[in-house]
């Protein structure tokens, strides 16, 4: 029986414990539980998951937990709803923990708490934080602001001298988690941050999910099992297929996001990276296509700004059609500008912020919320997008989230309804992804939230971050973003505006964006197509197993390296980048994954797309290492493996 297996049982089957807590007016829940009703039903839909919903009630209220036990994984997740089943208002339940539980091991083992920053539009956005738990201490993280993953990363571990456990929530809203250590346990504890309410009745509410991954051995590689397991259980798959690698561009940073876009010049630079050979899968529409008063910032007027366009964006989409590349449309339903013909006509659907809004947060007095947790605007806004997408031939859905919802949220709850309109509002944002998927063939919905601040497990088994963050261009800044989700996510995004190889290979992910300005003669257009060629041999590796091959720094006098394997026939790549004030000219990697018994062929590509061809034994690969060398600062190398010949290296002979 496996680890996780074992610890659902102690928790779910035997109910030893509940893996969540509450307090439900004076009676804590483990006191309510033990005397409560209790039904488990275990069913299993497909050979891989085993689902658990263990139902517990008394009087006015359900507890029903539903959990899901992954065949082939070491993991196990499950969301808590809770019920009022009377017919009057339940007492207050509060300290609702989505995740309460002690995971026990040696007091004299050293524990550490790995967690990282979020998105920030910053160059150390995704870095890492390694801390001690000690004896009678505690720690307390937190997103900010009520998006999941601004200011840390909903994703957290606990390494125990190489056992361990790894988090996952799935919140788009304010999330809160504890870790405090009492000799060789340590108490977990994570859930919507704050929860004080009484259940109406019918009233039903759930809490976040939370997902365990339990390991032992090298980190790593339990990071590698996770990132197979969101491949295979989680990734959306749009239009039923696995999500693929792709190019985009824009002219975002030519025309002031959309704001003097128009139907000619959008199709001109479509037309003009095709003529120059690069090839596009999308051409990519941000903000301001609508009516904006001189600013995209402006939203809540929700149609096509005719003067620009008048034949509508599908004009411009219908064209890229013709010449194979597919459209990408933004939207940000969510903040909502007075002055806008929403805000006149429905302030109802609108949710005000407070006289004074926290510090730190991005709201702003004219700035309304559009209530989620409002069936009525919800289905409004969804009718309107579907049919909008339909008749302007949109093929993926982007949305971004430009505002703080925390305090529009906390401001509109009753004193006894505390945590009520975040919770709705969360249930209907999730409902809206999954109608939009289901209306409109399972697209691809691309969650911006100002650059990668929507990143928790739920809204990633629903959407993909094609800007992972704001913080764009600058190279260090690109490596550090790709080192820091890659433990956690498969695909991600960013933009690309620069030829040089070392910054465009610095921003490669799963989906790039080009924002050159096409109206440029004197653009390097050589190089750019052969970086472009370059990554699409590179990134089908970027779903394969991650290995970082140096620490994680931002430094400028470093060197910074990774490796992508494939498991499946035991090639790879790895990518190394000299920053422009390192003074080391070479750097020695051990690759990971490595067949010792198999000899391997590498094409090692330089700065300037100059190729070296190597054979060298697995030993040497996986015990001493390779020697990257580049004389020049501020330069990169690309590096393909295999253990077999006749892949398409890119590298002429």
């Amino acid at each position: 029986m496996s680890i996780s297996t074992q610890w659902l049982e102690q928790r779910l089957s035997k109910g030893e414990e509940a893996p969540f807590s509450f307090q439900y007016g004076s009676a804590a829940s483990a006191e309510w539980l033990s005397g409560a009703d209790r039904r488990h039903e275990v069913s299993e839909p497909d050979e891989h998951r085993r689902i658990h919903k263990l139902v517990y009630s008394k009087e006015l209220l359900s507890v029903e937990c539903v959990a899901v036990e992954y065949v082939d994984y070491p993991i196990v997740e499950w969301t808590v709803y809770l019920q009022n089943i009377g017919t009057q208002p339940s007492p207050i339940l509060e300290n609702l923990q989505a995740l309460d539980a002690v995971f026990a091991g040696e007091a004299e083992r050293e524990i550490t708490l790995m967690s990282q920053r979020g998105s920030e539009h910053s160059v150390r956005d995704f870095e890492f934080y390694e801390e001690r738990l000690e004896h009678g201490a505690g720690r307390v993280i937190a997103s900010v602001g009520g998006r999941p993953s601004n200011g840390h990363l909903p994703y957290l571990r606990l390494n125990a001298s190489n056992i361990g456990i790894s988090l996952a929530i799935g919140w788009p809203g304010q999330w809160a988690a504890s870790f405090s250590r009492c000799e060789g346990e340590v108490r977990v504890r994570a859930g919507q941050e704050r929860v004080r309410l009484r259940l109406l009745p019918g009233e039903r509410i759930r809490t976040p999910l939370i997902a365990i991954q339990f390991w032992q051995g090298d980190s790593v590689e339990a990071q590698n099992v996770y990132r197979r397991w969101m491949n295979e259980h989680n990734a959306p798959r749009p239009h039923g297929r696995q999500l693929s690698p792709f190019v985009a561009a824009c002219s975002s940073h030519q025309f002031s996001e959309m704001e003097k876009a128009d139907e000619d010049n959008q199709k001109l630079f479509i037309n003009r990276y095709l003529e120059e050979g690069v090839p596009l899968d999308y051409w990519w529409m941000d903000a301001g296509w609508y009516p904006n008063r001189g600013s995209w910032v402006n939203t809540g007027t929700w149609e096509v700004d005719r003067m620009r366009f008048p034949r509508g964006l599908k004009a411009v989409t219908e064209s890229g059609h013709k010449r194979g590349v597919g459209s990408i449309v933004w939207f940000e339903p969510e903040r909502v500008t007075t002055g806008s013909s929403l805000t006149e006509a429905h302030p109802d659907w609108l949710l005000s912020p407070p006289e004074t809004i926290p510090q730190g947060h991005n709201a702003f007095p004219n700035w309304r919320l559009l209530d989620l947790g409002n069936e009525e605007a919800r289905r409004w806004w969804t009718d309107w997008v579907v049919r909008f997408i339909e008749e302007e031939g949109i093929d993926i859905y982007r949305q971004d989230f430009n505002i703080d919802p925390l305090s529009y949220w906390r401001e509109n709850d009753e004193e006894d309804r505390q945590g009520m309109t975040e919770i709705r509002y969360v249930e209907g944002l999730l409902a809206f992804f999954d109608e939009l998927r289901e209306r409109r063939g399972g697209i691809l919905i691309d969650t911006c939230a100002s650059g990668g601040r929507r990143l928790d497990l739920e809204s990633m088994r629903r959407a993909v971050p094609l800007t992972r963050s704001d913080y764009h261009f600058e190279p260090v800044g690109q490596q550090c973003q790709t080192y820091g989700l890659s433990p956690w996510l498969t695909f991600h995004g960013g933009g690309i505006m620069h030829t040089e190889p070392h910054r465009f290979r610095s921003a490669i992910a799963p989906c790039n964006i080009l924002c050159f300005d096409m109206r440029e003669t004197s653009i390097d257009y050589e190089t750019l197509r052969r970086n472009v060629q370059e990554r699409a041999r590179l990134v089908p590796y970027y779903k394969e197993s991650f290995y970082p091959l140096t620490p994680f720094s931002v430094e400028e006098d470093v060197w910074m390296a990774w490796q992508f394997h494939r498991e499946a026939d035991g090639s790879g790549i790895a990518l190394g980048f000299r920053r422009q004030r390192s003074e080391e000219e070479s750097l020695s990697v051990r690759l990971r994954g490595i067949d010792a018994s198999a000899e391997y062929e590498l094409t090692i590509t330089d700065e300037r797309h100059r190729c070296e061809k190597r054979r060298l034994s697995g030993r040497t690969l996986s015990e001493q290492g390779i020697l990257l060398q580049e004389r020049t600062k501020g330069a990169s190398l690309a590096i393909h493996y295999e253990i077999i010949k006749g892949a398409d290296t890119g590298c002429e002979e």
